[in-house]
């Protein structure tokens, strides 16, 4: 995520403000201009005081105006009521239940960071819908659409669910990389010319989902999955450890991101440990993605920050992954993937 200015007063925002502390303006994520920009309201429309929104008029999508659940913008003619990312979700809660509201806020918040790092990485959104559901419904993915049960916006049960499943991070950020994985493997992937790398480092994905799904929950994940997967949940199908590993490289180019645009560096005491000059956004200025080394160089000294910095507030690790040699080289798989996917001359640079 990039750091973000009111346009008015410089008073540092949030992605997910509504209004300026430092001089009450309206604040609204511009999608064409991939800002958080303070608002004028000018003959019954907003208009933006940055000089290359000259001429620009926007209005409030209806999910902020009407519900207050989202703080996108879109063009003032767009025929569209809703915002790029509000327009995903064609299933909302019930909101005539209790606490469904506040569910669909939590559940938008995570989206629309979903889609800004899509977006960032020039990764197309049109094809996925998602559909925020009650039980019995199942988090999970068909043919574009992402189902996510209302009940993981509670963090309480979520954490229920975590420890249940005795999985170390569950998140509805989590949640929503993981799904769009399976998307973007039907439309990155599957029969295409990376399928046959996929299968050298993934597995073959023809393998029967529903019974190795079974046996995982069963007899539990593959005892070396340590060794060579991201988490024991990748462990379950070739499908399943592409998911993760997607999921695992949108946190690294979204926290990549955030500290970059912080300007964050480490300059420890001592040589032997970890030292950051200056923490490198996943693209450079030009929007080219950079070399996947440079990413993951950076990664672990941020990774040990980010750790001892929640110890130090009393809270469980913010990042409770080691990754092994054989679950970096399907993180590098990945981010080829991606600039295959949009940088024109990447595939002949990408093995």
């Amino acid at each position: 995520m990039n750091v973000f200015h009111c346009d008015h007063c410089e008073h540092l925002l949030f992605f997910e403000n509504t209004r300026c502390v430092g001089c009450g303006h309206v604040l609204a994520f511009l999608p064409d201009l991939e800002v958080v920009g303070s608002l004028d309201l000018a003959d019954g429309v907003y208009v933006s005081p940055l000089p290359r929104a000259k001429g620009r008029r926007y209005r409030l999508c209806a999910n902020y105006s009407d519900h207050d659940v989202c703080n996108w913008a879109l063009a003032a003619d767009d025929p569209d009521a809703l915002c790029v990312s509000c327009r995903l979700t064609r299933v909302i809660p019930d909101l005539t239940v209790e606490a469904n509201k506040a569910a669909w806020y939590k559940l938008e918040v995570a989206k629309r960071r979903l889609v800004y790092t899509l977006l960032q990485l020039g990764l197309a959104v049109d094809g996925l819908a998602f559909e925020f559901l009650a039980d019995p419904a199942l988090t999970g993915h068909a043919d574009g659409v992402i189902t996510v049960n209302v009940a993981e916006a509670d963090d309480a049960e979520r954490e229920r669910r975590r420890l249940n499943l005795n999985e170390p991070y569950r998140t509805l950020l989590g949640h929503f990389r993981h799904e769009t994985g399976h998307y973007y493997w039907d439309r990155l992937v599957a029969g295409g010319p990376r399928l046959a790398a996929f299968r050298d480092l993934f597995g073959d994905e023809r393998r029967d989902y529903g019974e190795a799904l079974r046996a995982h929950y069963a007899i539990g994940p593959a005892a070396d999955w340590q060794a060579r997967y991201v988490s024991a949940y990748a462990s379950v199908h070739p499908w399943e450890d592409w998911a993760e590993s997607w999921a695992h490289y949108l946190h690294m180019a979204d926290t990549l991101q955030s500290a970059a645009g912080a300007g964050l560096s480490l300059r420890p005491a001592r040589a032997d440990e970890p030292a950051l000059k200056a923490t490198p956004a996943p693209q450079t200025a030009t929007g080219r993605l950079r070399p996947f080394d440079q990413l993951l160089a950076a990664w672990f000294p941020l990774t040990y920050l980010l750790n001892n910095l929640n110890r130090g507030l009393g809270l469980p690790d913010g990042y409770p992954f080691v990754l092994s040699p054989a679950a970096v080289e399907k993180l590098r798989f990945v981010h080829e993937t991606v600039a295959v996917c949009v940088e024109p001359d990447a595939q002949a640079r990408v093995p």
